[in-house]
């Protein structure tokens, strides 16, 4: 699902002098300026070539004593970094825009820089909407035809397919700051970001700046227990939005709804499908697009719990839009059926050169009533995630070609780090903020009780006001600061 490293490449990766580059900026957007980086594609081997990284910079107009670039990442892997920072005036606040030019990149293999690429709109659209859970011998022969077609496509269709992973994307960013011309690197990194920031300041301590990592990933983790967990936190979710139904007016659950009536949807789904009619135009909404509509909606409390209650309205009736809707927004799927970016290639492929899959296809299947226990709603669905790594192994004629995760606890860094984790957070769980913490020494927890994704910018002041003083003045909060969604401190 996310990312690690192999510890013994650390000595591979060490900054040099010949490492430096610069950049040449050229407006876009109207308001921003573009570059493009150019770095190793193999930092082993620079006899290799390289790849573009696409780089795209905003200067407030009421920018004063500027402190410096910080450089952004809002999540996947597989997320553009380029389209995130066309929004910098929305995520940061003023007084952190007022001292700050606001950087993104898109990281090796994603958007606009050197791509990932495997699938077509076509085939991308055959994919979110097949069987994610194999039920029976039958369909778990399938998917593994379906993922070996997928994994046959991304080889052939990319180049250098190895060295997209994020430890050499970490190494890009220390490349970046050297092109911004930053004694340290100052980052922001959401989600997956977090785990690209850990990577950064375990290579290049020396050179960590201010450093904010929310939504916390812990990188010490196994894939298969990170996957566990994940699913187990995505429950739980899913269990506070049951319970916070009734509540609500327009709430569509029956009395005493339980985890069983999803189970039950998804089931009756699998079997009669939703369907959007536009016109003389049909479209089906299977199993697989209603289980992630469902799962895009935990993601944020205050805009996307009303929608799951509408989907589930309209579902019950045999209407799809609604979970369609959610689907699409996280899958980038645009209205008129084409996509916006390649994230789900790149963070499939991403996330098997981060994570060493330790169990075989056949293991794998065995394990899946392991995550129906720990998870019953969604842990059925993840079960399977593996499969594609070993595949991919296969395919590029390597017994493995992922790495090891990354056991080696970051002791010092020049800069000490804050780490946000929200308490009731289904994609990142708080527990894994509370293990990076531990795993970077120094390092400074921030924890905001509440639902949703990550904590910057989700409506605490205690939160923002605390990221915004560490920014622009270098304060150091309260260890073991505890905020309200509300932004009240508890």
């Amino acid at each position: 699902m996310f990312s690690g490293c192999a510890v013994s490449a650390t000595k591979l990766f060490q900054p040099t002098t010949k490492d430096s580059s610069t950049l040449s900026w050229k407006t876009c957007h109207k308001d921003f300026q573009c570059a493009t980086l150019k770095v190793p594609i193999d930092y082993t081997n620079k006899t290799a070539g390289t790849f573009n990284i696409a780089v795209i910079r905003y200067r407030d107009t009421s920018q004063h004593n500027r402190l410096g670039s910080l450089v952004i990442n809002p999540g996947g892997p597989g997320v553009s970094g380029v389209e995130y920072a066309l929004n910098a005036q929305y995520i940061v606040n003023p007084s952190v825009l007022e001292r700050y030019d606001i950087v993104g990149f898109d990281p090796r293999g994603i958007g606009s820089s050197t791509p990932i690429n495997c699938l077509n709109a076509a085939e991308k659209d055959i994919l979110f909407a097949s069987d994610p859970k194999p039920d029976n011998a039958a369909e778990y022969a399938k998917a593994i035809s379906d993922t070996q077609s997928f994994v046959n496509k991304c080889v052939a269709k990319t180049k250098n397919l190895e060295h997209f992973s994020t430890f050499d994307a970490a190494h890009d960013m220390e490349l970046l700051r050297q092109g911004l011309g930053d004694s340290k690197l100052n980052y922001l990194g959401f989600s997956y970001g977090t785990y690209l920031g850990t990577l950064y300041a375990q290579q290049f301590p020396n050179n960590v700046g201010k450093f904010v990592l929310d939504g916390a990933i812990d990188p010490s983790i196994s894939i298969e227990e990170q996957s566990m967990v994940q699913a187990a936190a995505f429950d739980h979710a899913l269990a506070n939005f049951i319970a916070d139904c009734p509540h609500q007016k327009n709430c569509p659950l029956p009395a005493n709804a339980t985890a069983k009536f999803f189970t039950d949807l998804f089931k009756k789904v699998s079997t009669s499908p939703l369907t959007i009619t536009n016109g003389t135009t049909k479209r089906t909404i299977t199993e697989a697009l209603v289980v992630t509509g469902t799962a895009s909606a935990l993601y944020d409390d205050a805009a996307g719990w009303p929608l799951l209650r509408t989907a589930i309205t309209q579902a019950l009736r045999g209407d799809g839009t609604t979970f369609a809707k959610l689907a699409d927004a996280y899958n980038g799927r645009n209205k008129d059926g084409t996509y916006s970016d390649n994230q789900n290639d790149a963070n499939v492929i991403i996330d098997c050169l981060d994570w060493h899959e330790s169990l075989s296809n056949e293991a794998i299947r065995a394990n899946a009533d392991k995550f129906a226990k720990v998870a019953p709603v969604f842990g059925p669905y993840v079960a399977y995630s593996g499969i594609t790594c070993n595949l991919l192994n296969q395919a590029t004629g390597k017994t493995k070609i992922t790495t090891d995760q990354n056991s080696v606890r970051i002791q010092k860094t020049a800069t000490p780090i804050l780490i946000i984790g929200t308490t009731q957070d289904p994609a990142t769980p708080y527990a894994w903020a509370q293990a990076l913490a531990k795993y970077i020494n120094g390092s400074h927890l921030i924890t905001m009780q509440g639902e949703g994704h990550t904590g910057y910018g989700r409506g605490s002041g205690c939160v923002d006001d605390a990221v915004d003083s560490y920014l622009t003045k270098g304060t150091i909060p309260a260890e073991n600061l505890v905020c309200g969604q509300s932004g009240i401190n508890s």
